[in-house]
């Protein structure tokens, strides 16, 4: 008896651990945030981290997003490459929050110290 399987388990296997590691970076910004439960009380370069972080994980997200929507799904794609595409989104968020290309983290931080006193 032979069990057949209609899907690639590659691409099953793919779309776990990309679902697995966004969840992880969510928890991680989650754990970040949670970190400064008073925020009366963080420090400006605590807040400025949060904030960065912040800003990496929305651009990461829209950057996949729009890479879904534009480049066309390629099934055959190699899974080690899926890997390092993630990673290299990864990096230029990073990036980008780093430098303050965009600015969402500056304009988040500046809220915050306004709203919380600081």
């Amino acid at each position: 008896m032979s069990i057949s399987f209609n899907g690639d388990i590659n691409s099953v296997m793919n779309d776990l651990n990309t679902s697995r590691a966004k969840a992880s970076k969510a928890a991680d910004l989650e754990k970040s945030l949670s970190s400064l439960k008073n925020l009366n009380k963080a420090s400006d370069a605590e807040l400025m981290q949060a904030c960065k972080s912040f800003e990496a994980y929305l651009v990461e997200q829209v950057m996949t997003k729009v890479k879904e929507a534009v480049v066309p799904s390629e099934e055959n794609e190699n899974k080690y490459l899926t890997l390092f595409k993630g990673r290299l989104y990864e990096e230029y968020s990073n990036q980008i929050a780093e430098n303050g290309e965009l600015g969402i983290a500056q304009q988040l931080y500046e809220a915050m110290k306004r709203d919380y006193g600081h």
